[in-house]
């Protein structure tokens, strides 16, 4: 496995896996024992990065990768996140951002818990909380990392000058934020902030949340339950749209002897040596595909034409209402 490193100092394969469709978000939940056996196949595979929040769920991601990856802690790397609202005793839906300095603290000793471990090795604040200063998220968070509770440092969807000044208090190792051929607003501002500042980039939903595998029928009806209904990219006529972007990727991934899913991945490993893409799945094919990525190379020609397309895509990719939490 290809290892790639983000921050100074915090090595990791060069993809990771987001986890959190397996316990939230796609509609219902798959069984918790095959999910462990995937999670375990993963790190049979070489991969030694592991994305999961508290919120997933809420908790039952954190629970479910703690407990399957316990017998080769010491083999992985393990990244949660604090800062969204969420019931205290049970699970219920994520209702705003909640940074306040001993939420950190308690969310990060539930989920030590959770993930049956004694030091979380990379702590993200999952949202922008206008109400909290980003020095004091900072702050709390170097004092966990002093306390050996907590290795390194994240931020999720943060904006470049909240990214500098939370940097100037304790390091910031990573930036987890959605990028992907039809999700590239970072590459204006963010992403030269993270290259000035030596901070890696982790994208999520680098396959557009399962739309630039090419395997979602533009026509198609999503589930009831799948959130991704409530996501302006997703509603009919967005998918229809940009269905031409999919039908090319399909076209130029075919001439290499790749899917879409691969060559799409395998662009955003191109883009620099300091992003690792969580793509998440919760079928072992896939994910076999997905690495499948790490061999795929590309042309100028390649990334000019996929990127001329990629250019034009419908829709937001979050409602209005939710705005707030990204970019600042």
């Amino acid at each position: 496995m290809q290892k790639r490193t983000l921050g100074q100092h915090l090595e990791v394969s060069a993809m990771g896996l987001g986890c959190m469709g397996m316990s939230f978000f796609y509609g219902a939940a798959p069984d918790p024992a095959g999910m462990t056996k995937l999670l375990r196949a993963a790190v049979d595979l070489g991969v030694t990065f592991f994305d999961t929040a508290e919120v997933y769920g809420p908790f039952a991601n954190e629970e479910l990768v703690g407990k399957a990856l316990a017998p080769v802690r010491d083999q992985v790397v393990i990244a949660t996140k604090f800062g969204l609202k969420h019931g205290e005793n049970g699970p219920a839906p994520a209702s705003g951002p909640d940074s306040r300095p001993e939420q950190i603290r308690r969310v990060t000793e539930a989920s030590l818990q959770r993930l049956r471990t004694d030091c979380i090795d990379l702590l993200y604040r999952h949202r922008v909380d206008p109400e909290v200063p980003i020095e004091d998220v900072a702050g709390t968070v170097r004092e966990l990392i002093a306390e050996g509770k907590v290795k390194h440092f994240g931020l999720s969807e943060a904006g470049a000058a909240t990214i500098s000044r939370a940097h100037a208090v304790q390091p910031v190792t990573a930036l987890q934020s959605e990028y992907s051929l039809w999700m590239r607003d970072h590459e204006t501002e963010i992403i030269p902030t993270l290259e000035k500042l030596g901070i890696g980039l982790v994208p999520y939903s680098p396959l557009g949340k399962g739309y630039l595998t090419g395997t979602i029928d533009p026509g198609a009806s999503l589930a009831g339950n799948d959130l991704r209904r409530m996501l302006p990219r997703f509603a009919p006529e967005a998918r229809q749209a940009n269905q031409k972007l999919v039908d090319l990727l399909k076209q130029i991934a075919g001439d290499k002897g790749a899917t879409p899913a691969q060559f799409a991945l395998a662009w955003v490993l191109a883009r620099k040596p300091w992003f690792v893409p969580i793509p998440g799945t919760t079928k072992l094919h896939r994910l076999e595909e997905n690495l499948g990525a790490l061999d795929v190379e590309l042309t100028p020609g390649d990334l000019q034409r996929i990127e001329e397309a990629a250019n034009d895509i419908q829709g937001e990719r979050v409602p209005g209402g939710l705005k707030a939490l990204f970019g600042r």
